[in-house]
């Protein structure tokens, strides 16, 4: 099951269950849709996979199957992709 990671690697910011905005590689690193476009170009910095739109769980889903709240912040590792 997927860990709905609550906010984006590079710049920190808050991505809910919810959000329209997270992308994730096969890894379930997360990140903003700005990071993913603007720094790293579409693709992973920690394993150099594709990123894609996250899935969104439904709201009476998230009861028994909460999203993680484990935050993972690693600004250092989104330097602009060559």
């Amino acid at each position: 099951m997927l860990q709905l990671r609550p906010n984006c690697e590079c710049c920190d910011k808050n991505l809910p269950p919810e959000s329209t905005e997270a992308l994730i590689c096969s890894f379930e690193c997360t990140f903003c849709t700005a990071c993913a476009t603007s720094i790293l170009e579409g693709t992973c910095p920690n394993c150099g996979g594709e990123l894609l739109a996250r899935p969104r769980r439904p709201l009476a889903k998230l009861a028994n199957n909460p999203a993680s709240t484990q935050r993972i912040y690693k600004p250092a590792g989104c330097e602009k992709t060559a």
